[in-house]
């Protein structure tokens, strides 16, 4: 995810070297980033638990049981799975779906395997359903506790929709400001937010003691068969517990590993396992309290402070999970899963506060479109288990390839380590499809519709390709033609952008064709992107002479990074390269594709590319490069 915590994520790695100062700052505010969307969850995980267990959460068993079952999901799947496991598999600091694709293709024979690209796709496609649904049922969740504030609820209960739909719009229309004057303020709310949570734990722990036999494993194994079938339903509510889990993994690379697992470990777990606790002792001596548990808990005298604490909670939670998802879409672009999109930043010291107009959109559409399907955090949380279950068994069996090739383990070994963890995901995911009637297909179908969008645009550029390829010049054979047939020498640099840098670029081709001239300096200019999260500006150009006439400039970045051009380009004067950017032209070669039905994708799936060709962003805006300075030279192309 990108980094709200702004100034924070300077410096986190080898945060284990860190002062104690410093190491304290990173893990409070990887509090208010990484910690948003699980503190929020005990809003709803137990009353949706408790309202589906056959004795309607009455019984002393059923909330014995789903207390039990949800502590454990909290140390199994969030603490063993990724605080322990998971992230130590990081490729250069950084975690998430496809920093763990791209570390997979890198450290694995055949790097480019279908099967983890695949996988890497519907991961990330996955992380944008939740990036929609994790809005709309965190906020919607805290505004339902206007129905219980005393002596109004009744009263105020019609607003809940509609003033969540206000909130939701204010959000999403501030993104464009940046978050950095706020984003200081994220890790001490959140944070006041789980004291708070721990707080009304302990408070009502007293109401019935006999809560704590929850924590022995037992009980949850002894409700699943008493429930039989329904106890596997439940397991998908049980599930909502752990959601945002696998941002610990997402986010590592803003805080560092050490401080989220202090905070982890320190503050989130005790007071999320506290809470989990004081809503079943409260169920347990007053089973009316079945029907919204975590607002009943919420002493009359304090009510207030407490209900717009979580609303403040719910809002920071969604704003990371807004953020998280214009950086999977940095990433997506960098790894030519996306066509190239418009991303701003909104902060000239902060790399990790970007914006991406696009993306903001389609979140508000979509989270405003849930709210009117699904009306409430209840109906909401059915389509909610399925997003996040299937983005971490992606994450599973991603985690094989690591164990296998990165650290060299045995097959058996790294299959048993990805089948252990594999069966509790599957379990899970298994309970949440059960639920595609009451709204489990909608993640399943805005990821469907993603993962179409991301094969087709991976697949048309690589058609695109193989095509511009057979049909172009070898630049070497085009360097030897020029010698034989010198053409007129226009003064001053040419630049020409390529995807090859070993074939004549079309852009070069059409000005020696139609202008009849060559630059006295060319420079075949590739922007090509690595498979490590950041590159170093030591290691950002190469430089490789063709002759007196032609220069090779390779400039890299991670996928984590934003091209600039000029700004690369500056770094070429320490190597010996020099021209003045203001004397320098931009040569820019635009293909206009036409559709053929023997491209080898269906005809349908090129009229799709074509159509996001169209709507990609303009090269001279994405590489940053001065639009006085660039000329575009068109060609036409079947794909």
């Amino acid at each position: 995810m990108a980094d709200p915590a702004g100034a924070l994520a300077e410096g986190a790695e080898g945060t284990h070297h860190a002062p104690k100062d410093k190491f304290w700052a990173l893990a409070l505010g990887s509090v208010g980033v990484v910690f948003g969307d699980i503190g929020t969850s005990p809003l709803y995980a137990m009353r949706e638990a408790l309202a589906h267990s056959r004795s309607g959460g009455t019984a002393e068993l059923a909330v014995l049981g789903v207390v039990s079952l949800v502590t454990w999901a909290l140390i199994l799947i969030v603490t063993v799975k990724y605080v322990v496991f998971l992230m130590n598999a990081d490729n250069k600091g950084e975690g998430g779906t496809l920093a763990l694709m791209a570390l997979a293709q890198r450290v694995s024979p055949g790097r480019r395997s279908t099967i983890i690209f695949l996988l890497g796709v519907f991961g990330a496609a996955l992380f944008y359903a939740d990036g929609i649904i994790t809005p709309a049922v965190s906020v919607l969740g805290s505004m339902e506790g206007m129905k219980e504030i005393p002596g109004m609820g009744s009263r105020l209960e019609p607003l809940v929709l509609p003033l969540a739909a206000v909130i939701l719009i204010a959000l999403f229309l501030v993104q464009s400001r940046g978050t950095a004057s706020v984003a200081k303020l994220f890790g001490p709310i959140t944070a006041l937010w789980f004291l708070v949570l721990a707080a009304l734990g302990l408070l009502h722990i007293a109401d019935d003691i006999s809560v704590l036999k929850g924590l022995l494993p037992h009980y949850g194994v002894m409700f699943l068969i008493d429930n039989g079938f329904l106890g596997f339903v439940i397991l998908g509510s049980v599930f909502l517990a752990v959601t945002g889990a696998e941002a610990l993994y997402a986010d590592m690379g803003h805080f560092g590993k050490a401080p989220i697992r202090a905070a982890w470990v320190a503050l989130v777990l005790p007071s999320l396992v506290l809470n989990y606790l004081g809503q079943g002792a409260l169920v347990l001596s007053d089973p009316e309290t079945r029907t919204n548990p975590f607002f009943e808990m919420i002493p009359e005298v304090v009510y207030w402070p407490v209900w717009l604490l979580s609303i403040a909670a719910t809002v920071i939670a969604s704003q990371a999970v807004i953020t998280g998802a214009f950086s999977m879409t940095q990433q997506a672009v960098q790894l030519g899963l996306f066509p190239r999109i418009d991303i701003r930043r909104t902060s000239e010291t902060q790399a990790g506060q970007i914006y991406v107009p696009q993306v903001n959109m389609f979140l508000l559409i979509g989270v405003l479109v849930l709210l009117v399907m699904f009306r409430t955090s209840s109906n909401l949380a059915a389509a909610y288990g399925i997003a996040v279950t299937g983005a971490m068994f992606v994450d599973t069996l991603l985690f094989f390839y690591i164990v296998r090739y990165m650290w060299k383990r045995p097959v058996w070994q790294a299959a048993a380590a990805s089948a252990a963890f594999g069966f509790l995901d599957l379990v899970f995911i298994s309970s949440n499809l059960l639920k595609i009637p009451q709204g489990a297909w909608l993640p399943l179908v805005l990821g469907a519709g993603l993962v179409l969008i991301m094969w087709t645009w991976s697949r048309g550029t690589q058609i695109l390709s193989e095509k511009t390829r057979r049909d172009s010049v070898p630049l070497l054979e085009l360097t030897d033609i020029l010698k034989a047939r010198a053409p007129h020498r226009a003064p001053g640099t040419a630049i020409f952008l390529t995807s090859d840098p070993d074939t004549a670029p079309v852009a070069l081709m059409h000005n020696l064709k139609h202008n009849k001239v060559l630059h006295e300096k060319n420079i075949i200019l590739n922007v090509e992107t690595t498979e490590t999260p950041r590159v170093d500006d030591e290691k950002r150009i190469r430089i490789e002479p063709v002759n007196d006439d032609f220069k090779k400039v390779v400039i890299s970045y991670g996928f984590m990074e934003s091209p600039n051009v000029p700004k690369a380009l500056g770094l070429c004067r320490k190597l010996g390269l020099k021209f003045d950017i203001m004397a320098t032209s931009f040569f820019l070669g635009r293909r206009s594709v036409v559709p053929s039905a023997q491209s080898g994708m269906p005809l349908w799936q090129d009229k799709l590319f074509i159509f996001l060709m169209k709507n990609a962003a303009n090269p001279t805006d994405f590489y940053k490069i001065p639009p006085g300075r660039v000329v575009e030279m068109g060609t036409q192309v079947t794909v």
